[in-house]
């Protein structure tokens, strides 16, 4: 199953104007599981215009400005338990590329029901709370995004 390539994708990291992130609950997992925005991109879609578009979906909210991008494709592997099930089973894991956008709206603006929902609650979080939150597997690269963004994040904050 290593031989599978991994998906491309993207991931954002929403910032409010206290410095605060936006994760959202997963619907689909049994164990208390949150996450920032993340997506495939569409054929045809740039990495910064699937960003946008994931935000809207997981978010429903289109009140935000990107600014910053990681550098580079972060990747993660998926458990050896979830591969050939996780992503139709064409998969084993992510490349995601980061984007660190500002939220321009406020907290009426997020509607997590806007599209068909992916996460079932959300709230905004320090910056150093998100990697104890998300699953173990994604937990490196939570920590990659977070030191790549902490400058900008606390000079907002």
């Amino acid at each position: 199953m290593s031989d599978l390539p991994y998906r491309p994708c993207v991931g954002i990291m929403l910032v409010n104007a206290a410095g605060k992130v936006f994760a959202g609950k997963r619907i689909d997992q049994t164990v208390e599981g949150w996450q920032m925005p993340q997506g495939g991109i569409d054929e045809g879609e740039s990495p910064r215009d699937a960003a946008l578009r994931e935000l809207k979906e997981e978010a429903g909210t289109d009140k935000a400005e990107i600014i910053a991008e990681m550098p580079g494709w972060l990747t993660y592997d998926l458990p050896a338990h979830l591969i050939g099930m996780a992503f139709k089973g064409k998969f084993k894991g992510q490349k995601q590329k980061w984007f660190l956008a500002r939220f321009t709206g406020k907290d009426s603006d997020i509607d997590l029901f806007a599209h068909e929902p992916e996460f079932s609650a959300w709230r905004w979080f320090d910056l150093d709370e998100l990697p104890k939150l998300i699953v173990p597997f994604k937990k490196p690269t939570y920590e990659a995004v977070i030191e790549g963004f902490r400058p900008l994040v606390a000079a907002k904050g």
